[in-house]
């Protein structure tokens, strides 16, 4: 798998478990904040 293929099938993961997790627009809030996190982590790791 490439580099560019990870993070391509990690934001739809990310983004499915940050709309199941939260309940509220706060929590929607850091549901995204912390998958904004983990896609800054993927790219500076990549590069």
């Amino acid at each position: 798998m490439t580099r560019l293929a990870k993070p391509s099938l990690l934001l739809p993961l990310l983004a499915l478990l940050s709309f199941a997790g939260c309940e509220t627009f706060e929590g929607f809030g850091r549901d995204v904040e912390t998958a904004g996190d983990a896609i800054t982590e993927e790219a500076q790791e990549a590069q």
